[in-house]
């Protein structure tokens, strides 16, 4: 996050970004081997990739910045998720409907997070030495829900209806907005959430940090109020991406990255290369290790992010089109061999009468890869790539001989294949 615009002054945030740059990791490839993909090995169900907007700090997507995100033909970034901002003011809360409008019209959902409860709610305390800092006051819970329903009310009756609402945004990183401790995440999850007309997520830590979550995963009344949990992936290491608990306890609920910047939030970076490609082995660590069913950026217009202040999509942008544009929601990630090859990496997903893979080669020179598809049969294979010189450029077809087919993944690349399933 860099600058945001609190109670009407442009506040710094590179002091909040450098903490949570200093602690992102990447992760290790395995050994060279053929990329085997099984159709038949389901995963998760993809819900969909995109961003933030966010009036209030930054100002509305303009219409034809609305039509590149939410888009998906030519030079647009097919993004099906839209994450909007809850202001504690209600009399803000209309500047959020003219984009989420256009998103829900292009096909994309859209969930909402919230920074502060009204001032009303909250009280002041000193925390671990600083003073004024905020929290929900303990008798106001059940009035905060309320606030949370009343702005899926008013969504609704503007021509919204929003997919899920968060009980607060990054509850453990909060020194310029409401903390909430674990015990007190559990307490309204438990006690309040089920009151919300809507989908609830919780608890959007900003580090995937599972001490906010594990109360919630453990506790059978919390868990039945959330629907989705949802995390920020600032400073976590791929290590840390599995999550054990959810996978025991999280029947039926919903994994979501619901906020990110990657690798950093410099200034006119969106453009970097080869750094965007990290981008794009990030969104691969999501999906694979995390299985996550959203990657959600966090402002979609950003001079770091994947569309530029002048409404072009960015390398970043691409990186994340690579996905975006071609696993379309309701498509199921699938198992495939997830590094065949030093820095290289590999996802894949079926939907739609569609096979798709995703390749990224970190590699200074090109690498000749084969692909072996199993438990399916597909046709004639398309290819998109984006490298130092090239943005989502249409590459060569492919034909499948015996279940497999070799690609030449060019120098420091992201390939995208879509093959027709028989």
């Amino acid at each position: 996050m860099d600058q945001k615009i609190l109670d009407g002054q442009n506040v710094d945030r590179i002091g909040e970004e450098n903490l949570k740059e200093d602690m992102l990791r990447t992760s290790l490839a395995a050994a060279s081997s053929d990329a085997y993909i099984n159709l038949s090995a389901q995963k998760q169900l993809i819900r969909g990739f995109g961003g933030m907007n966010h009036v209030a700090w930054i100002g509305d997507l303009t219409a034809a910045q609305r039509e590149t995100a939410f888009g998906n033909g030519n030079n647009q970034l097919g993004f099906s998720v839209l994450r909007i901002f809850i202001d504690e003011n209600k009399n803000n809360w209309s500047r959020e409907v003219a984009t989420a409008k256009k998103a829900i019209e292009k096909g994309a959902i859209v969930f909402a997070s919230p920074w502060n409860p009204p001032s009303n709610m909250i009280e002041t305390f000193t925390r671990n030495g600083v003073a004024n800092q905020k929290r929900l006051r303990s008798n106001m819970y059940g009035a905060y829900a309320q606030h949370l329903n009343d702005f899926v009310t008013y969504m609704k009756n503007n021509g919204v209806n929003l997919y899920a609402i968060s009980v607060q945004n990054e509850p453990d990183y909060a020194q310029e907005w409401t903390w909430w401790t674990p015990a007190e995440m559990l307490n309204f999850m438990k006690n309040y959430a089920g009151s919300i007309n809507c989908k609830v997520i919780a608890p959007e830590s900003f580090s995937y940090v599972k001490n906010m979550s594990d109360p919630i995963l453990n506790d059978s009344a919390a868990l039945a109020n959330m629907d989705i949990l949802g995390a920020h992936l600032y400073g976590t290491p791929v290590s840390n991406f599995p999550y054990s608990l959810f996978k025991q306890k999280g029947a039926g609920k919903e994994l979501w990255m619901t906020e990110v910047y990657y690798p950093n939030s410099n200034a006119n970076s969106a453009d970097s290369w080869p750094e965007a490609l990290e981008v794009s082995v990030h969104m691969h660590n999501a999906m694979v290790e995390a299985e996550f069913q959203t990657y959600v950026w966090w402002y979609i217009r950003r001079n770091y992010g994947p569309m530029k202040e002048d409404g072009a999509i960015s390398k970043r942008g691409y990186n994340m089109a690579h996905f975006s544009k071609f696993v379309r929601p309701g498509y199921v990630r699938v198992d495939a061999t997830k590094s065949p090859g030093s820095n290289l990496y590999v996802s894949a997903y079926k939907g739609g009468g569609k096979a798709v893979i995703v390749a990224i080669n970190k590699n200074t020179s090109a690498v000749s890869q084969k692909f072996t598809i199993q438990n399916g049969n597909v046709g004639s294979i398309a290819s998109w790539m984006t490298d130092g010189s090239r943005n989502l450029s249409y590459g060569s077809g492919y034909q499948v001989s015996g279940g497999s087919f070799t690609a030449q993944l060019p120098a420091r690349s992201v390939t995208t294949f879509v093959a027709e399933l028989k």
